[in-house]
């Protein structure tokens, strides 16, 4: 395995937090990092959904305590 291969392979793991199973090792090394960008914008995009759930729900919450109740639940 190059070292190009070898640097994107290394990227995914990092992306999914695991080694990839052994049959990624068939991908070339576009496909590892499209996989790779894939799962990064994955990530993100979930990220910032639940951040603004998470701003709706504490508009329930009394405008006196929403920052005492942020600064608890986002410490």
């Amino acid at each position: 395995m190059d070292t190009e291969t070898r640097q994107r392979r290394e990227r995914l793991a990092a992306e999914l937090r695991d080694q990839p199973p052994q049959s990624f090792g068939q991908l070339t090394p576009d496909q590892l990092t499209t996989l790779a960008d894939a799962l990064a914008r994955q990530r993100e995009s979930r990220a910032a959904g639940l951040n603004g759930a998470a701003e709706e729900a504490l508009k329930l919450v009394p405008a006196l305590a929403r920052g005492p109740v942020r600064r608890i639940l986002f410490r």
